[in-house]
């Protein structure tokens, strides 16, 4: 996330830097050892000019959280682990995990502050001819109606639509291991930074997008930025 920040900054440099707007589209955690440092970094932020949204694995995080088991045991099986190592709480473990144990250790080493935080993170945010959301929307639902559900999860029917949802929708959630493709009517930005190290960011501005690439494997530690199209 640094190396990507710093790729952006000097964008940003590049252009005209009045009025720039930086929005994450969600799951900052659950991916490796820095979950806690992001967290952190992105509450310390909160009243920045920079817009956070909810993915699904904040919303599983805060149901873990307050109480929720079966969202607990299903965090814990698609990266929750490596978020409560990040904060000290041992839940490595192959056998049953004690979920009352392992809660309690939350409450300890989780700010109040930050849970509430999290839960209240926006779904969506529209601006101009975009609509940014984590996973998607449900085709042929107003984007003023769209659902909790779907906005969080959603994959198909969303990535093979062809309709026209009234403005351009800018997602992650679902790892595409192609570029980037710019121009229709969703651009799917995750790349799987946690999976193959390529980290994806997209510049707007008026009729113009870009992509702005980091790679932070052991293979490459360069930043790119995509040509320009608009």
């Amino acid at each position: 996330m640094v190396k990507m920040m710093d790729q952006i900054n000097r964008d940003i440099d590049q252009g005209e830097p009045d009025n720039v707007k930086l929005i994450f589209l969600g799951d900052l955690i659950d991916r490796g050892k820095s979950s806690k440092v992001l967290l952190d970094s992105f509450f310390r932020l909160r009243n920045k000019n920079i817009i956070v949204l909810k993915g699904n694995h904040e919303a599983a995080l805060v149901d873990s959280y307050r109480g929720n088991d079966a969202a607990f045991r299903f965090w814990l099986e698609f990266g929750g682990i490596a978020t409560l190592l990040s904060y000290d709480i041992d839940a490595a473990t192959d056998e049953v995990p004690d979920l009352a144990k392992l809660r309690d250790e939350m409450h300890r080493k989780f700010d109040p502050e930050l849970i509430d935080w999290l839960d209240a993170l926006p779904l969506s945010y529209s601006e101009g001819d975009y609509f940014f959301v984590h996973a998607g929307i449900r085709p042929g639902r107003e984007l003023a109606k769209q659902l909790e559900e779907d906005m969080l999860w959603i994959r198909e029917p969303f990535l093979n639509s062809t309709d026209d949802h009234g403005k351009v929708i800018v997602h992650g959630h679902t790892v595409s291991d192609e570029d980037v493709v710019l121009g229709g009517t969703r651009i799917g930005l995750d790349t799987g930074a946690h999976e193959n190290g390529r980290l994806t960011a997209l510049g707007l501005q008026d009729s113009l997008q870009w992509t702005v690439c980091v790679e932070t494997s052991y293979r490459d530690q360069t930043g790119t930025l995509a040509q320009k199209t608009g």
